[in-house]
């Protein structure tokens, strides 16, 4: 990367001014406060929040856009592990996970996972915001309608259909970086349950989704570093393919610590509150990508 010639004037580090680091220090500490509160209030993971804040942080610092949306999904999934862990201990504590999911999804899920990391590697950057923009829209409608007669069924399939959501469930969210908590809790909700079980369950299905997904964006993203070497953002100690350290570094600790307070929220809101939170949020996401997509960024 090239040094901060014409952008400023002092030290620079990997290519910005001390100032400019600072400041994305202190956003990137805020956004690991957000993203572990709408992890526990909305079962996600908080990587809807962290891709499209990356997005900006990245493209602050220098990094190639066709690379700039997996570095983005990886480090998002690697910041969820623990924070969904912790999400998922607070919604076990209450008794609000359906196990009886977890055990029909677990193996879809983890082969969807390995399909979407072989994916990253090859897959064109737009085809990243695609899918965001194309499942955050669909699922804010479903939400802010709020129409009960909205619904797939009374109650979850079983056999090969609810496999093949489980394998939906582990492609989509590797190619997102949102854990898996956003289809899980939609196909919930289309099913008839409770949204705040939905919510509860999503939170266990990121830990399966994030662990697996990281390492496959570390694995994809790992020849870009040699193709890219004057990108600091890239390289060891900063980071691991397309897992970026030093964005995990500043992120978890601080959602780690507000996880639990988003799950009692979450319990404390009523069910139409719940869902029309959620539906807003996404549909603000959503539209963030749209636009980049309509400018061809």
């Amino acid at each position: 990367m090239n040094t901060a010639t014409g952008r400023g004037r002092g030290m620079a580090i990997a290519g910005l001014n001390v100032s400019e680091v600072l400041e994305l220090a202190v956003l990137l500490v805020a956004v690991g406060a957000l993203s572990g509160f709408l992890a526990g209030v909305f079962g996600i993971g908080g990587g809807a929040i962290l891709v499209p804040v990356f997005y900006e942080c990245f493209r602050l610092a220098g990094v190639p856009l066709e690379i700039r949306m997996p570095l983005c999904v990886g480090t998002s999934l690697a910041i969820i592990i623990p924070t969904s862990i912790s999400s998922y201990r607070a919604h076990h504590a209450r008794g609000a996970i359906d196990k009886d999911i977890l055990r029909a999804w677990w193996l879809p899920i983890l082969i969807g996972v390995l399909a979407g990391s072989v994916i990253a590697r090859y897959a064109p950057e737009r085809l990243f915001k695609i899918v965001f923009v194309m499942v955050a829209y669909f699922a804010a409608v479903r939400l802010l309608a709020a129409r009960e007669s909205w619904k797939f069924g009374d109650d979850l399939p079983k056999g090969p259909l609810m496999r093949i959501f489980g394998l939906g469930v582990g492609l989509l969210a590797t190619l997102m970086g949102v854990g898996g908590g956003l289809f899980a809790n939609l196909l919930m909700t289309f099913y008839g349950r409770p949204i705040h079980q939905g919510v509860a369950t999503s939170s266990a299905i990121a830990v399966l989704v994030s662990i697996p997904g990281a390492i496959g964006y570390v694995y994809a993203g790992w020849p870009a570093a040699a193709h890219y070497p004057g990108v600091a953002a890239l390289q060891f100690p900063l980071a691991l393919g397309y897992v970026s350290l030093i964005g995990a570094v500043l992120v978890m600790p601080m959602s780690l610590l507000t996880a639990p307070l988003g799950v009692r929220v979450a319990h404390a809101m009523s069910k139409k509150t719940l869902e029309r939170s959620y539906g807003a949020y996404l549909l603000i996401v959503g539209t963030r990508f749209a636009i980049s997509l309509w400018n061809g960024g």
